[in-house]
C-alpha cells in the first residue's frame, strides 16, 4: 500500500506537469503574439528601473551609476525644504483634480447622449468630429490657444471687442490659466475617451431597452436604470487609472503654455523637474522628485481602489 501510495503521489506532478506543457502548446500562437509586447515592456520598463538609484546618488556621468557617491536621501529632503516644493504640489495637484473632476462626466453624457439618438447616420458624423481634435498634437494645439486667444489679432478678443468689451490678455492673466488648460483638454479629448463607453453600451441587451420601452419607460429612465448601470463598473475602473496618475499631469502642454506671467500657477512637477533636470543638468534632483512623484502616484492608485472595492465592490485587483 505504501508503494501505491508513492507511485500515485509520483505522478500526480507529472500528470500536472504534462497538462501545463499541452495548454502551452495549444495557446502557442497566443504567447508568440503577446512576446513583443512583453520584450518591450521589459526592455523600456524594468531596465531603466537599474537607474532609480541616481536620485540616491551625487550622480557623476564620468562615474557612473555605481561609481557616484551615495548621499541617501539628500535630494529629496532639498525638493522637501524648497521653496517650490509646496507650490509646485498645490499647482499639479489642482490641475489634476479639476480635470479629472471636469473631464469624467463629459464622455460619459457624450457617449449616452449619442447611443439614444436615434438618427444613427447623423451619429457618426458627430463622432467623427468629436475624435477628430484627438489627433492634433500638443505643439499645434498650444499654436491654436495662443494664436486665438491673442490680444492683438485672437477671433476670441476681435468678438468681446465687437460687444463694446476690452481686449483680454488670457495667457498673461494666473486666473484664466487653469480653465485654458482644463478645457481646452477636455475638448480635444472628450470624443476619444468616450469610445470606451460605446463598446460598453454596446454589451447591453436590446432586450432590456425593449421591456423597458414597453413598460412606459421614458428615455431618460431607460438611461437612468439601464444604460448608466452598465457602464459605471468601466468608469470606475477608468477613475481609479486616473487617481493613479494624479500627479503626472501633462508635461508638454503645461510647458508650452507657460509663460512668467502665469508661472504662479503653471508651474507644475513635470515642469519642474525639465527645469532643474535638463536645463540645469541635475539628473539627481530630477530622479528624485520623479521618484517622489511615482510613489505619491503608486499611494493614491492603492487608497482610491481600496475604497472603490468597499463603496462599490469594484477593483482593479
Amino acid at each position: 500500500m505504501k508503494k501505491q501510495k508513492n507511485g500515485a503521489g509520483g505522478t500526480a506532478p507529472a500528470k500536472k506537469k504534462g497538462r501545463v506543457v499541452r495548454i502551452f502548446k495549444r495557446d502557442l500562437p497566443l504567447w508568440v503574439f503577446v512576446l513583443p509586447g512583453l520584450i518591450i515592456t521589459f526592455i523600456f520598463s524594468y531596465i531603466p528601473l537599474y537607474g532609480v538609484q541616481i536620485a540616491f546618488r551625487d550622480y557623476n556621468p564620468t562615474l557612473g551609476f555605481m561609481g557616484s557617491p551615495w548621499v541617501g536621501m539628500k535630494y529629496f529632503t532639498r525638493f522637501f525644504e524648497s521653496p517650490y516644493f509646496v507650490t509646485t504640489l498645490r499647482n499639479t495637484f489642482i490641475l489634476s483634480l479639476y480635470s479629472l473632476i471636469a473631464g469624467t462626466p463629459i464622455p460619459i453624457l457624450l457617449a449616452l447622449g449619442l447611443n439614444a439618438f436615434k438618427h444613427k447616420r447623423y451619429t457618426k458624423v458627430i463622432q467623427t468630429v468629436t475624435y477628430a481634435p484627438n489627433f492634433i498634437s500638443v505643439v499645434v494645439m498650444c499654436g491654436m490657444l495662443n494664436l486665438f486667444l491673442s490680444p492683438s489679432s485672437g477671433f476670441i478678443n476681435k468678438i468681446i471687442e465687437s460687444l463694446g468689451g476690452e481686449a483680454v490678455n488670457f495667457m498673461a492673466n494666473a486666473g484664466y490659466w487653469r480653465h485654458i488648460y482644463v478645457w481646452s483638454g477636455i475638448w480635444q479629448t472628450m470624443g476619444w475617451n468616450s469610445i470606451i463607453y460605446f463598446a460598453a453600451l454596446a454589451n447591453v441587451s436590446p432586450d432590456l431597452h425593449e421591456a423597458a420601452i414597453m413598460d412606459g419607460a421614458t428615455k431618460l429612465q431607460v438611461i437612468r436604470h439601464i444604460d448608466i448601470p452598465s457602464i459605471l463598473p468601466t468608469a470606475i475602473v477608468l477613475l481609479i487609472l486616473s487617481c493613479g496618475s494624479i500627479l503626472s499631469v501633462g508635461f508638454e502642454k503645461a510647458f508650452l503654455l507657460q509663460n512668467p506671467l502665469n508661472a504662479g500657477v503653471s508651474e507644475i512637477i513635470s515642469t519642474y523637474v525639465y527645469k532643474v533636470g535638463i536645463e540645469n543638468a541635475n539628473q539627481s534632483y530630477s530622479s528624485a522628485i520623479g521618484l517622489f512623484n511615482s510613489a505619491v502616484n503608486a499611494v493614491m492608485l492603492i487608497i482610491v481602489n481600496k475604497i472603490a472595492n468597499k463603496g462599490a465592490g469594484i477593483s482593479l485587483y
